[in-house]
């Protein structure tokens, strides 16, 4: 799969993420020359753990019949250390339905297996970067 992103010139930083059939608008903030009209990059590489999370969660509750409601993941950042190497989130993961607490914690501890948790911490990333033909 492909994933393009694509310059709108109707704003000043503006770009257009096309994922298959879907389009996400990414912008910068203000204070970095944008127009704040959609996240950032760093909002979607956030989102992306806690999406997974979220998902990942509900699978393995739907495929082991535990009854859980609702789902919410809020994640929060800290790049304060970003430029010495580190990059913290913390995800907050909200439960409800009639849930005891093992399932709780049976939970909680696949949310942690997620892919994109994997992904983030346990695996090397390659990145390439070359000029089209």
């Amino acid at each position: 799969m492909t994933i393009s992103i694509i310059r709108d010139t109707s704003g000043a930083m503006r770009h257009h993420v096309h994922i298959g059939p879907h389009v996400i608008a990414v912008d910068e903030p203000t204070a970095a020359g944008g127009e704040d009209s959609g996240p950032d990059p760093h909002d979607l590489y956030d989102a992306a753990l806690g999406a997974c999370k979220a998902l990942t969660t509900l699978w393995y509750a739907k495929r082991k019949g535990i009854p859980v409601a609702d789902i919410r993941v809020d994640v929060t950042r800290d790049a304060s250390q970003e430029r010495q190497g580190s990059y913290r989130l913390d995800a907050k993961l909200t439960l409800g339905g009639d849930l005891s607490d093992e399932q709780k914690q049976e939970l909680l501890r696949v949310a942690d297996k997620c892919p994109i948790h994997k992904l983030m911490t346990a695996v090397t990333t390659e990145v390439t970067t070359s000029l089209a033909e």
